[in-house]
């Protein structure tokens, strides 16, 4: 299923009923009078965050959303039946701007939020609503109000516990392969990921978290290069960051701090967010490389970076470990040293 993350939407609320003009006219029932019913009311248009859903796909499909008018009144002071309200089940984590995509309307961060996008107008009142002692036979009914119409857009964050930044062809997606299900687009070229991927990892017995993986950025994608930053939203929600170093590229530390350039020029609290530094690929570096770089790296970044390898699994388990433990121990958890990795699978 394509991922899609932003979608343009039109709703319309229903109409409300016309108001009924009716007289009473039965047989042996000398004086009659005014019994015309009020219109219903026409139906709301909500949104509500549901579980199932992922992406925003269904609305490249349909655009446009209308809800049920309320039935006009009868006579016998019978009130119309309002129009059914209209639910737009999208994604949890969805947000929902107006049409200049800068005002927000809400955010739907839970399961079973709702959100009304779009009021039913209110049902016309019949003639008898007008009845008075000097107006005993009110020739007057009001219409219907007419439905609210808007455009919307939707533009979905993913709910993960971490997100993975880093420069094209870091090592994101194999590492997000390593340590989980999930089976994103692996390949020896920049920009092999084009939207990003969710993977759970489970460390144990009911312990797992999710993890998503950013296309990578490159120096000026706050402007538009690349990429650009556009899926940089799907990180605002995670606890943590975790920042990806090619260890083969010639300059770790202008690597990481192009990154880190980039998520301060995008805002959002990026880059307030807790970071965990891993230097990637430490498999094709020999010792000395190695500890040369994580030497660098770590300078840069003003904290010890990990040594990991997301093809030989070299450093992943002290990683998941530490990954859950900050979850389970929210602001107050403390990275833990690389120790020896234990046996550990996804």
């Amino acid at each position: 299923m394509k991922f899609l993350d932003r979608a343009k939407i039109y709703v319309q609320s229903g109409a409300g009923g016309a108001g009924c003009l009716s007289f009473r006219r039965e047989k042996f029932i000398e004086f009659g009078g005014p019994n015309g019913g009020d219109g219903g009311r026409g139906g709301h248009v909500w949104a509500e965050a549901v579980e199932n859903l992922n992406t925003l796909i269904d609305f490249r499909y349909q655009q446009h959303y209308r809800a049920r008018n309320g039935r006009p009144g009868e006579g016998s002071n019978r009130t119309g039946a309002d129009g059914d309200d209209l639910v737009i089940k999208v994604p949890v984590g969805t947000q929902i701007f107006e049409e200049d995509e800068e005002t927000l309307i809400a955010d739907l961060d839970r399961p079973g939020a709702r959100a009304i996008l779009a009021k039913g107008g209110n049902g016309g009142f019949g003639n008898a609503r007008f009845k008075s002692s000097t107006n005993r036979a009110p020739r007057r009914a009001n219409p219907g109000q007419p439905g609210e119409a808007r455009t919307i857009w939707l533009r979905l964050k993913l709910i993960a516990d971490f997100g993975l930044v880093g420069l094209p062809n870091a090592g994101k997606s194999t590492l997000l392969a390593a340590v989980s299900a999930a089976k994103p687009k692996i390949a020896d070229y920049p920009f092999t990921t084009l939207h990003p991927n969710l993977g759970v990892v489970r460390v144990g017995e009911g312990e797992s978290f999710v993890i998503a993986d950013i296309p990578g950025l490159i120096e000026g994608a706050h402007e538009g290069a690349g990429i650009g930053d556009r899926f940089l939203g799907h990180v605002e929600r995670c606890a943590a960051i975790v920042h990806l170093v090619d260890g083969t590229h010639d300059d770790v530390a202008a690597a990481y701090e192009t990154v880190r350039r980039e998520l301060k020029a995008y805002g959002g609290g990026l880059a307030q967010k807790r970071e965990i530094v891993c230097l990637n690929k430490v498999d094709a570096l020999s010792p000395e490389q190695r500890a040369a770089k994580l030497k660098v790296l770590s300078k840069a970044a003003g904290r010890p970076a990990r040594a990991i390898s997301g093809a030989s699994g070299e450093g992943l388990p002290a990683l998941v470990r530490n990954l859950m433990a900050l979850k389970a121990g929210g602001a107050q958890a403390q990275e833990t040293p690389d120790t020896e990795d234990t046996a550990w699978t996804p």
